[in-house]
This record gives C-alpha cells, structure tokens and sequence, in this order.
C-alpha cells in the first residue's frame, strides 16, 4: 500500500483514540481552542477528517487530470479567511452537525469508517483519482489523503489543548509528510528566507511563519 495510505490510516487511528478520551467527553459542551468553536464540534470536524473519505472514494473517478497539491491550497477560499466569514462559519456549522448525536454516537460511526477505509484503501489502485465536489476539482488519492492527514495532525492537536490532555504524538512516517505540507505552504506565503530563518536564525527569525 502508499505510504501515504498507510500514514493517513495511522493518523485517523490516533485521531479515534482522542475522540474517546473521557475528557473529550466531559468537555463536550465547553469552549474549544479555536475561536467560537465548542469541543463538541471541534470534535466532529476532526473526525469529518475521516468521515468524508469513504463517500469521496463512492463518486465516480473524474474526468481530465488533477491539480496539484499546493494548487489546491492556492483555490481554497478559507485560507486567510476571518473567524466570521461565511466559509468558517459553514465549517463550524458542519463540525456541529457531524457531532449533534453525541460523543458515544461520534465515536460509533467515526470507529466504523475508519474500519471501512482500512479495508477499502488498500484495494484502490494506484494512480487513482478522486473529486472534490466542494472545490470543484480533482486530486490524486494520495494529494487528497494527504490534505486529510495535515487536518489530522492540525485538529488533534487543536482538540487535546482544548480538554487539557498531552497532544497525540505521531510516528515519523505519518508526521513527515504533514510537516512538508506545511513547510511548502509556509514558504509560498512568507517566502524562503522567512521560513529558514526560523528554523535556523533565531535573532532573524520573522514573527510568525504559519502556513495558514
């Protein structure tokens, strides 16, 4: 299998550990994080990471060839988007509904899809594609698990902070491709002297080189 496979599948397996910790639980209702998101709902945007993956590997392989993974980032309109603008505002809206029957029910059928999906990537060829109905465009299976493998690894860490419990540590192979993403997205907004110097020159270092 992809490495990529097998990363996002390491990843989606932490992710359900997470969901069901009794802290997620306890804190169902109260403040996450990220601004005027709840836990509940930053709970379910983070297993929508894992949620959404089988009904995208339903539709139909696409016609035409993909974008690429940085171009699809380049099309998205919620990068740079405020807390209220309507693309964030959706987000939290479906991060709500995924999570409206609750942290057992969320833990249910985020447990099962995630079964689903160890079975069913394997047996999808290489090459494959997959469309984004919400782009609307198309990527490459393994550019598409990764943008779900970055959401992983973001919103873990997003969601332990917000219920006081250490970050999920992620092994090599799953965090790599995460942290190149994220260096690449960092380098096309503030350019490459900014990011290496705030890997390497602190007294040079810019005040913030975020991907996003």
């Amino acid at each position: 299998m992809h490495p990529i496979r097998t990363a996002y599948l390491t990843a989606a397996r932490s992710a359900l550990a997470l969901l069901a910790h009794p802290a997620v639980v306890r804190e169902w209702d109260a403040p996450s994080a990220l601004a005027e998101f709840r836990v509940g709902g930053l709970a379910g945007h983070l297993a929508f990471q894992i949620l959404a993956v089988p009904g995208v590997l339903a539709e139909p392989v696409p016609a035409g060839d993909p974008v690429g993974l940085l171009d699809h980032y380049a099309r998205g309109t919620w990068i740079g988007a405020s807390v209220d603008d309507e693309v964030n505002v959706g987000i939290r809206a479906a991060g709500e509904r995924v999570a409206a029957d609750g942290a057992e029910a969320l833990l249910a059928v985020t447990r099962a899809a995630v079964d689903e999906l160890a079975a069913a990537l394997p047996a999808e060829p290489d090459g494959r594609v997959v469309h984004l109905a919400r782009g609307p465009w198309s990527l490459t299976l393994e550019d598409y698990l990764t943008t779900r493998l970055m959401e992983l690894a973001v919103h873990s860490d997003d969601l332990a902070v917000s219920v006081g419990v250490p970050t999920p540590e992620l092994p090599a192979e799953a965090l790599d491709p995460v942290l190149a993403l994220l260096a690449h997205l960092a380098v096309r907004r503030h350019g490459q002297p900014a990011v290496l110097r705030a890997l390497s020159r602190a007294e040079r270092a810019p005040a913030t080189v975020t991907a996003f």
